[in-house]
Formats: C-alpha cells, sequence, structure tokens
C-alpha cells in the first residue's frame, strides 16, 4: 500500500457497504462491488449482500487482459459488456467461471488523479434496467471520490500538522540552544566589562598614588631647595660676618709682611670660590650692586613701580631712574629692550 495514501476507516467502509447495496438493489443486480487496485493485485473492498453474489471481500485478482476492471483501469473510462458470452473480446474473461457476462464499470481515482480502483455492477444476463441506471453508477463513484478526497484532505493536514509539529520542536530546540549561547555570550560579556572596571579604577587609583608621590616630591624638592638655599646664605652671612671682617683687620695691621700678605690673597681667593659656588647667580649679581643699588632691585622684582620707590625711599623719581640704569649697566643689559623685573626674576 501507497504510505502516503490515508487509510479508509470503518465508518466510510459501512457508508460505501450501503451505497453497494442500495445500488445492487435499485439495478437488480447479484453483484455491486468497490474494488481496489494496488498492482498488480485487484482486489474486492466492498461488495453487495445481494442473493447469488459470489464476491467476497478481500478476493483479489491479477490484473491483465480477460479483466473487466483492467479495461477500466487501463482506459480510465466506463466500460460497458452486454453479454460476454458473444462477444470475442471477452468470451474468455476471468468472471465467467461465475456466470457473469454482463459488466457495468467505472473507475475511482484519488484526488491527486491516481487510480484507486473501480466501481462495477455484474449479472448472469443482459440487464437493460442497469443500463438506464448508468447516471446512478456515476453519482455513486462520485461520493466515494468525494470520500477519497477528503480522506486525503484530513491525510495531508495531518501531515501538515506533524511537520509543523517538528519543525516547533526544532525551532523551540534552537531557540532554547541559541538562548544558552546569548546567555553565556552575554556572561562572558559581563566578565570582561568587570574586568575592564577593575583594571580602569586600578589604573586610576595607581595614577591618584603617582600623583600623590609626584606631589610630595615636589613638595620634598621645594623643601630641600629652599633649605639648601636657606643654609646656603647663612654659610655665607657668617663668612662676610664673622670670617672676611678679621682678614681685612690682618691686612691693614701686617701690611709690611709680603708672606703674610700672600697667605691672606689665597685666604680670601679661596673663600670667594666657595661663597661662589654657594650663593646664587641673584646674590652673586646683587653683590656687585651698592646697597642702594640693592634695595631698589630686590624693590623692582616685588612689582613695585619706579613711583611707588620712591615714595618708600622718600627719593625723587630722577634719582630712582639713575639707580635703575646703573642696575642695567651693572648687570649688562643696559643696551638691550629686555624688561628688569623680568631679568632678575631669571636669576632665582
Amino acid at each position: 500500500m501507497d504510505p502516503e495514501r490515508p487509510v479508509i476507516p470503518d465508518e466510510t467502509l459501512s457508508k460505501w457497504q450501503r451505497i453497494v447495496d442500495i445500488m445492487a438493489r435499485i439495478m437488480e443486480v447479484p453483484a455491486g462491488l468497490v474494488m481496489r487496485t494496488e498492482r498488480p493485485s485487484h482486489a474486492v473492498l466492498v461488495t453487495s449482500a445481494s442473493p447469488g453474489n459470489p464476491y467476497l471481500p478481500g478476493r483479489s485478482f491479477v490484473l491483465k487482459r480477460n479483466l473487466y476492471c483492467n479495461a477500466v483501469i487501463e482506459t480510465r473510462s466506463e466500460l460497458v459488456v452486454r453479454d460476454a458470452r458473444s462477444d470475442p473480446d471477452w468470451c474468455d474473461n476471468q468472471d465467467l467461471e461465475h456466470g457473469m457476462s454482463f459488466y457495468l464499470g467505472l473507475p475511482i481515482t484519488w484526488p491527486d488523479g491516481a487510480v484507486f480502483g473501480t466501481i462495477c455492477v455484474l449479472d448472469r444476463r443482459d440487464n437493460p434496467r442497469a443500463m438506464t441506471y448508468r447516471d446512478l453508477l456515476a453519482e455513486f463513484r462520485g461520493v466515494i471520490e468525494g470520500d477519497l478526497a477528503t480522506l486525503s484532505g484530513i491525510a495531508e493536514r495531518a501531515r501538515l500538522e506533524r511537520a509543523l509539529q517538528a519543525s516547533l520542536v526544532s525551532l523551540e530546540s534552537r531557540v532554547v540552544e541559541r538562548t544558552r549561547q546569548l546567555t553565556e555570550v552575554n556572561a562572558g560579556l559581563r566578565a570582561e566589562v568587570a574586568s575592564r572596571r577593575r583594571a580602569e579604577e586600578a589604573l586610576r587609583q595607581r595614577e591618584r598614588e603617582l600623583e600623590e608621590a609626584n606631589t610630595a616630591l615636589r613638595v620634598l624638592i621645594d623643601h630641600l631647595e629652599s633649605a639648601r638655599h636657606e643654609f646656603a646664605e647663612n654659610i655665607l652671612r657668617q663668612i662676610k660676618g664673622l670670617v672676611v671682617p678679621h682678614l681685612t683687620k690682618l691686612r691693614v695691621a701686617r701690611q709690611g709682611d709680603e708672606g703674610l700678605r700672600h697667605h691672606l690673597d689665597l685666604i680670601e681667593a679661596n673663600l670667594a670660590r666657595i661663597t661662589s659656588a654657594l650663593a646664587s647667580r641673584l646674590v652673586q649679581e646683587l653683590d656687585t650692586l651698592t646697597p642702594a643699588e640693592s634695595e631698589i632691585a630686590q624693590m623692582v622684582m616685588e612689582g613695585k613701580t619706579t613711583k611707588e620707590i620712591a615714595v618708600t625711599l622718600s627719593r625723587e623719581t630722577s634719582t630712582i631712574d639713575f639707580h635703575r640704569n646703573n642696575i642695567r649697566r651693572k648687570l649688562g643689559i643696559a643696551n638691550r629692550r629686555r624688561n628688569l623685573r623680568s631679568y632678575l626674576q631669571s636669576l632665582q
């Protein structure tokens, strides 16, 4: 049996049984049949419960030339045999062993046009009454083909539903798998984001620590530099205040002693080198100025104008200008267009 064809249910077979019984009774024939074709066999599917019917359900025939139904199937058209005994084409047919010399049959087809079988009536004599009900046979054939169409539709819907269900199951499985994959990817991404955030926070913390260290280092450097300047200035003050005056007195007291003078020159030269190494460039430059010039230079560094300096020192502005010019000359910027305050600040 074709696995794609639907099974004929019992309620449909019961319906067809009523059809062949009515058909046999109206046409007054001993046999009304619905035959099922499954090549090479052709078998009785439904047979009328009429007197004298020799065809039992399930009886099978081999499709060949001398079988009435074979001609119907081959031509897919109606076959009428009024008297097979006198017809040279059918005088040897198999149904004559039961005396069935009259035959009227039509093909039954599936909705797709494939042959299902035949519907037919047989008699042991010519049957004019049956000939008058040929249209009824066609109507019964139509009912059976309608049932086949309905069964095929139901089977097709069931097949489609199974296919749809299988597709849904497959889709659900794919959705579950895809969801699992996405969950894993999302978890990985979250872990990566968390790791990056921790790394960024650690980097920011490191930057803060480095900035704090740099700040502390700058403060320490500034403190050390200030301490160094303070220490150097203290040494310079002590040398100038405690050592240089005594050397001057020795030089005056022992003017005729050449040996002592020579040693005093060496001491002063060495002290000059020591103080030069300790003093900043600003200190060295201020030492070349007079006390008045040094005082004015320091006020210039503080940003005071000539007028403000004159008021502070109770001098004329012309006097202040005179000292400013001397300061520029001694610092070597007399003929250059350079701001005196900026120059003095650059010496610190």
